[in-house]
């Protein structure tokens, strides 16, 4: 296994394993009422399913490797250590690792009044070996 960033590299994360194509790890940095950031970090080829977080926004920032997000209708795009998105509340995504490449990134999630998370279908493997 590789961390590819300064921040620990956490657990499996089984509990939404059934979520993910590949391994990912989960690692909690701060986790307070107002707001919850972790480490996730994906093994190469890793990616979670399409999924929405309803009444939250979710910051990506990528801290080590290469990765992807893809928000609904639009191209995928490549995520480096030091960029960072924000994927608007009710907004169907995924994000991942790249092919070859180890990959972790900061999920911020700042939530709104029953906020929720739908998961979705799975990227399309065709698709996902484009990039």
């Amino acid at each position: 296994m590789e961390n590819p960033s300064a921040f620990p590299m956490g657990e499996p994360n089984d509990g939404f394993a059934q979520y993910f194509v590949g391994q990912s790890y989960l690692a909690p940095v701060l986790e307070t009422p107002q707001i919850a950031i972790h480490n996730v970090t994906f093994e190469p080829g890793c990616r979670n399913n399409w999924h929405i977080h309803h009444n939250a926004a979710q910051v990506l920032i990528a801290v080590g490797g290469c990765g992807y997000y893809q928000i609904e209708g639009q191209e995928p795009k490549e995520l480096k250590a030091g960029q960072a998105v924000c994927i608007p509340a009710d907004t169907k995504h995924w994000h991942g690792a790249a092919a070859d490449s180890w990959f972790s990134h900061l999920s911020v999630e700042v939530p709104g009044e029953e906020a929720s998370n739908e998961w979705l279908e799975p990227v399309d493997p065709e698709e996902y070996a484009k990039l």
